[in-house]
């Protein structure tokens, strides 16, 4: 967000951000007084984050107000060149750097007159790497009769941490930040200059507040207001993920010089992040594709020293042969059974050799990945095609960075592999009861990242009470079989089969099977239907006799004090094999368990999970 008034003298510049439930709303204003003796055009320029959208823009001039028409960024920029070419004042919103864009506005103002502008906008914040930001950019030119920034955050669980800074902040400027829930920021004239008798301002640059929330040890936060709720999901203290991720680095001609020189030192920054536990791979391509090794290496220290090695001999010289080598290791089981592929492809985005049609490249990346692994995509470079590549990693669950060909090349490429060098949770569902919520935003994520959010929600909830998320309606890991494997805390692991009935049985239904793989690790006082069996109970079995299936004998079963008919049959153990388990011989309760369950089946029936009885 920045504020530019020129050929005029700057009045006030303000900033007012209120931030509730990760939502802030933001007001720009700045006034400006026209100092010539004659009428002159006044432009306001404020930069906005790319994530944000504007919800008003108004103009005061002599106690007029103009209110503005907010468009879509197409049909407004139609709209802006006809203004223009008629001398209409009109806005327009433009790409600014790498996480800006700017709203630029120009009027003209009559001699000695003031003009006011406010602009409204409002952004959802994105958690990322354990903390939200809010960014204001300021560039007034000159020192203002009155500046001030000023914020207020309401988060319901309150604020873990929060931190503000800004690039032109000076050892005199420091003390004036007031730094809780409100923060504030209100430079006088004399404190603004660079000097006393300057001209020039220190308040150049970005004004940034970093915080984040209070987490309980839960899965996820619900907020409801009037009937809407969002869900924010950012569970603590979950073990990252090993990854097997495939860099491909372009070498074509377009990267030559620069580019391929700031790729060659990220890299070698990157590779020294990766955990033992990943496994990695390098593919150069030009005309023709190069891998480093036939398939992915596991990321020992010898085998990145040895990568390192090569990453230096890089000089300007696919996609699918990376896909090629992930799905050829996937199935030689080389790669370990609990891990994530992605693929990250370095590039300018500029095919000059092989297939050239953009829409086709697309089509056929997405049609070898096939939903399988993440693709990231990173631009060098002003003149990259972003678009093709935006797209192109959206089709395959993951995103696209345009990295500038500034100084500090290598650490925006740090800095977005930081973001998604630590997979938490891959193929993420947040289920809702059906009596609960009439409409969902989405509840599928393909991955969560550390230090990272999953939001979803959506208007009107159709029961008044708060939603309760239970820890097993998210699956942590589900292979290929269907089974699902709950872990707790990196200690206490369940698992989830679906066992399949025969299709034409006369009345059993396929069902999910519930499975404690290490019972002691948990507390002695768990109880409920399940909880009540996992440290054992003392039984005697006795007068084995024939059943209405011969190979399921009946017998006499003395427990608490019950004296029970019992039927011997088998069942699948996964705690050896948690894949496939193991037959093992046990003994079915009749009649609900009637006996051996503490009280009556009955008393483990409610109406419905998110009701009281």
């Amino acid at each position: 967000q920045a504020s530019h008034i020129h050929l005029c003298f700057c009045l006030s510049i303000s900033s007012f951000v209120s931030v509730t439930s990760r939502f802030a709303h933001t007001v720009m204003t700045s006034r400006a007084l026209n100092k010539a003796n004659s009428s002159q055009e006044i432009f306001f320029e404020v930069e906005l984050p790319k994530t944000a959208f504007i919800t008003n823009f108004s103009m005061e001039i002599e106690g007029q107000v103009y209110v503005g028409e907010v468009k879509e960024k197409e049909k407004a920029k139609k709209q802006y060149e006809k203004a223009v070419s008629s001398g209409q004042t009109a806005g327009l919103v433009k790409v600014s750097g790498r996480k800006m864009e700017k709203f630029s506005v120009s009027v003209n103002v009559a001699a000695k007159s003031n003009v006011t502008f406010v602009l409204t906008y409002e952004e959802l914040l994105q958690r990322k790497l354990g903390q939200y930001e809010i960014l204001t950019r300021v560039k007034p030119k000159t020192p203002v009769n009155e500046f001030q920034i000023v914020a207020d955050i309401y988060e319901p669980q309150g604020i873990a941490f929060i931190d503000v800074h800004a690039t032109f902040l000076s050892n005199d400027l420091l003390p004036l930040v007031e730094k809780t829930a409100h923060i504030s920021f209100s430079p006088t004239m004399e404190q603004q200059r660079t000097c006393p008798s300057c001209d020039g301002t220190l308040i150049d640059g970005d004004f940034i507040i970093k915080y984040d929330v209070n987490r309980a040890k839960n899965l996820g936060d619900i907020q409801i207001v009037n009937g809407y709720f969002v869900h924010f999901f950012a569970p603590p203290d979950l073990p990252r993920v090993p990854k097997n991720v495939v860099f491909v680095i372009d070498r074509s001609g377009s990267m030559s010089g620069k580019k391929i020189a700031q790729t060659r030192e990220a890299l070698l920054e990157i590779l020294k992040d990766l955990h033992e536990e990943d496994f990695f791979a390098l593919i150069e391509f030009d005309h023709m594709v190069s891998p480093w090794r036939q398939s992915l290496s596991k990321a020992t220290k010898d085998n990145v020293a040895e990568a390192m090695k090569h990453v230096h001999k890089l000089r300007d010289m696919g996609v699918l042969r990376a896909v090629s080598m992930l799905v050829k290791d996937r199935q030689a089981k080389r790669l370990p059974d609990r891990s994530v592929d992605m693929i990250i492809l370095l590039t300018d985005g500029m095919p000059n050799s092989g297939e050239s049609n953009l829409g086709k490249i697309q089509e056929n990346v997405q049609s070898a990945i096939g939903g399988n692994m993440s693709l990231f995509c990173l631009g060098f470079g002003n003149d990259v095609d972003y678009s093709f590549l935006d797209v192109m990693s959206k089709q395959n669950k993951g995103l696209a960075r345009r990295i500038y060909e500034a100084s500090d090349a290598t650490m925006q490429l740090q800095g977005f592999y930081e973001e998604v060098s630590s997979p938490l949770l891959s193929e993420v569902d947040l289920r809702y009861p059906d009596n609960a919520v009439e409409f969902l935003t989405t509840n599928h994520f393909s991955q969560l990242f550390n230090g990272s959010e999953i939001v979803g929600g959506r208007n009107n909830m159709s029961h008044p009470q708060l939603p309760f998320l239970s820890p097993f309606s998210v699956d942590l890991l589900v292979t290929k079989d269907r089974s699902l494997t709950v872990t707790l805390k990196d200690s206490v692991k369940f698992v989830i089969l679906l066992h399949k009935v025969w299709e034409k049985h006369p009345y059993h239904r396929d069902y999910l099977g519930f499975y404690t793989l290490d019972s002691h690790l948990l507390s002695p006082s768990v109880h409920g239907l399940l909880g009540q069996f996992y440290h054992g109970i003392e039984y005697e079995v006795t007068d084995l006799r024939p059943g209405e299936v011969p190979e399921k004998p009946d017998a006499t079963m003395y427990v608490k004090g019950q004296e029970l008919n019992v039927t011997r049959g088998w069942q699948r153990d996964f705690r050896r094999d948690v894949k496939n388990g193991e037959n093992v011989p046990c003994w079915f309760i009749h009649s609900n368990g009637t006996g051996l369950i503490d009280g009556d089946e009955t008393d483990y029936i409610v109406s419905g999970l998110f009701k009281t009885v």
